[in-house]
């Protein structure tokens, strides 16, 4: 844990008592504040008074004559008109109203240890860049933790130490709110609609992520180009006068052969160019848990990223090599008579689901759950490689209409959906979870349904061995 100071006898609210909520109490109480919680899920406020918690009604005007600060958890909306009733109180009050991200920052520098922070955002492949970014610096012997929006809350983390690199996932939620972000290496990979509701719109989401790239003035910069707001903050953010030594833009898509730093794909070789010529170049189908054109983005991103913290390219091809992938994402489960069962329960937008039907050929669709704004429409071009998908969920009967002629069968729930794809597959096909939809109508959350479906898969795998 890492302990947060600079507030010591004083009382200190926390709103929502989630993984990063209670982080952020334990970690005020460590720096000798006196945390206030507050919760809507009375579930919620009796396990904080039972490790020993203040908890107080912050929604009320009584509690904030003597809070300066309220610390609010991610999932907590903040911005009108759904500002939630205790951040209301709270700017009433004239307190400050920031979060465990931005609190991390504070501790972090107030420690005084030499560390680097890389924070990487975007829409899509966070999880898979950050935890590459993080094996990579293992494999090569670099000292280093990982957390944020993926593993421990980073809060949670252990207090830093000279010479360690901090490798943080960080979502829109995370960068909204904060008031100190302050990276040393800061990674935007791409955006597509997601909480739209949340950030007002599309314009709001960007400018969430944008933040990070503002805020605290990183010495580096990697951006993915391969889209229009990449592409906007790449050109928002170089400065001609630093020669290109700050930015670093990627690319999956295009050869970026300009003046400047870049990492992009030239057909399978990760290729890195330094402005006038090339520098560095790796296969990347030497790095087996790194399929398809998405993940080339990832790869070239957290190439970029480990260039910025100083390793050279064999190291990081060898731990390019070594990385075993992430659970829920294009996770291979196994293999029965030349079925491949394949988890992606972490596609829970269309675009997401998007990289997993351009990475294999011939596919047994599992789809559905709560449904996102625009539905699977987007992904109508790529419905030739389905053979036919099997809906679940909410979202069933919207993603049946979108299909129409295409062979497809509701299904109810994913146990049926997965039984009568495995039933029906032939040698070749791919059985994928890649649900293009959240999960709550049937599962606490992808983690579960993709758990789900990994021991599903691996009963039908054993048994048809």
């Amino acid at each position: 844990m890492i302990a947060v100071r600079g507030y010591e006898g004083r009382r200190v609210g926390v709103l929502g008592l989630g993984r990063s909520g209670l982080a952020a109490a334990r970690a005020l109480r460590a720096g000798e504040a006196k945390p206030v919680l507050w919760d809507d899920g009375e579930a919620a406020r009796a396990a904080a008074e039972a490790e020993g918690f203040a908890v107080e009604d912050l929604t009320r005007e009584k509690p904030w004559a003597d809070i300066p600060l309220l610390v609010v958890s991610p999932g907590v909306p903040h911005l009108p008109p759904a500002a939630h009733p205790a951040i209301r109180a709270a700017w009433a009050a004239g307190a400050l109203v920031d979060n465990d991200v931005s609190l991390f920052f504070r501790a972090v520098q107030m420690t005084g240890a030499r560390v680097r922070i890389v924070a990487v955002t975007g829409s899509n492949g966070k999880s898979t860049t950050t935890a590459l970014i993080d094996h990579v610096l293992g494999a090569a012997g670099r000292p280093r933790q990982m957390g944020g929006n993926i593993g421990r809350g980073v809060l949670d983390l252990d207090p830093p130490a000279d010479g360690e690199t901090i490798v943080l996932e960080l979502s829109s939620y995370q960068t909204d709110l904060a008031r100190t972000l302050a990276p040393d290496v800061a990674v935007f990979l791409n955006l597509s609609p997601d909480h739209l509701d949340r950030h007002g719109g599309l314009g709001g989401y960007f400018a969430a992520k944008r933040r990070l790239f503002e805020l605290g003035a990183p010495e580096a910069l990697v951006i993915g180009v391969d889209d229009d707001f990449g592409r906007f903050l790449a050109a928002a953010t170089d400065d001609p006068s630093e020669d290109g030594a700050r930015l670093t833009r990627v690319s999956a898509g295009a050869k970026l052969k300009g003046p400047g730093r870049a990492i992009f794909m030239n057909r399978n070789h990760l290729t890195e160019w330094d402005g006038a010529k090339q520098a560095a170049a790796f296969d990347l189908r030497e790095a087996k848990a790194l399929p398809g054109a998405h993940n080339h983005q990832n790869a070239c991103a957290a190439w970029a990223a480990l260039r910025a913290l100083g390793l050279g390219p064999k190291a990081i091809e060898a731990g390019m090599r070594s990385f075993p992938g992430l659970p829920h994402r294009l996770e291979l489960v196994g293999e029965a008579k030349g079925v491949r069962f394949v988890n992606d329960s972490k596609a829970t937008n269309a675009d997401a689901a998007e990289k997993a039907l351009l990475t294999y050929e011939r596919i047994r669709w599992i789809a559905g759950g709560v449904p996102k704004e625009g539905g699977i429409a987007p992904l109508a071009p790529h419905f030739p490689r389905v053979a036919k998908a099997y809906l679940i969920g909410e979202a069933a009967p919207a993603f049946a209409e979108t299909l129409g002629g295409h062979p497809h069968a509701l299904c109810g729930d994913l146990a049926a959906a997965l039984a009568l794809a495995a039933a029906e597959a032939e040698p070749g096909d791919v059985v994928l979870l890649s649900p293009a939809c959240a999960s709550f109508d049937q599962f606490r959350d992808f983690e579960a349904r993709g758990d789900a479906f990994r021991e599903a898969a691996r009963r039908i795998v054993e048994g048809g061995a």
